[in-house]
């Protein structure tokens, strides 16, 4: 685990699929399609907010963090020619797959993975996985794309990045308070004085020097 965020994979208590090789075969080793499973459930996605980590979330923290991401879907339309290129794509399109996105966009996939992985890390686009039948009633998974506001239509009248950070502290129970500018992408977005003023506040509490819990 690479924070105090909870892990589903660490949560799974299984070995991995091979042990003493990094990356995928530190994995599950029967449940590492668990993640998958879950997003395909109605209200669940799978966002790449932590610093670009798959990272569960239900509709109620997608709604805390909906303000953040469309300031951040309008800062890159802004930012880089080739990023608005794709999102205003996505936009009269509509969601897209891969495969879709290279044909119309004349990308090759290592193009377009250049793209979409930063869009992705900062909210300004979702994916999610899909089936596909083929032929032979073969079903292939896919990836499709979307704007963050066709993901999520309606603007949430509450959220933004200090509401994030108390509900990441509320599920980790205790985190250290180094931790919690590295875990959302924004650090631009980041203050110094974001945890002191949610303290003054009285939504977060020091329980000793160095570390947070929800108040």
């Amino acid at each position: 685990m690479d924070c105090s965020l909870p892990s589903l994979y660490e949560a799974c208590h299984e070995k991995p699929y091979a042990p003493s090789k990094p990356g995928f075969g530190q994995w599950p080793r029967t449940k590492y399609w668990w993640a998958w499973a879950l997003s395909d459930r109605p209200g669940v996605w799978i966002l790449k907010l932590h610093r670009g980590k798959n990272l569960l979330v239900a509709g109620e923290i997608a709604a805390l963090a909906d303000p953040v991401c469309r300031a951040e879907l309008e800062h890159m339309e802004g930012e880089d020619p080739a990023w608005a290129r794709l999102l205003a794509h996505l936009c009269e399109a509509g969601p897209s797959t891969l495969e879709d996105l290279q044909v119309e966009l004349a990308l090759k996939p290592r193009e377009l993975r250049s793209l979409r992985v930063p869009l992705e890390r900062c909210g300004a686009v979702v994916s999610r996985q899909l089936l596909q039948e083929r032929e032979g009633g073969v079903e292939l998974r896919t990836t499709e794309l979307a704007r963050w506001d066709q993901a999520f239509p309606e603007p949430s009248p509450r959220g933004g990045l200090e509401d994030l950070v108390v509900a990441g502290v509320r599920a980790g129970v205790l985190a250290r308070e180094d931790e919690l500018g590295r875990w959302f992408s924004w650090r631009r977005l980041w203050r110094t004085e974001l945890v002191d003023d949610l303290v003054r506040a009285g939504r977060l509490y020091r329980p000793e020097s160095g570390w947070v819990a929800e108040a």
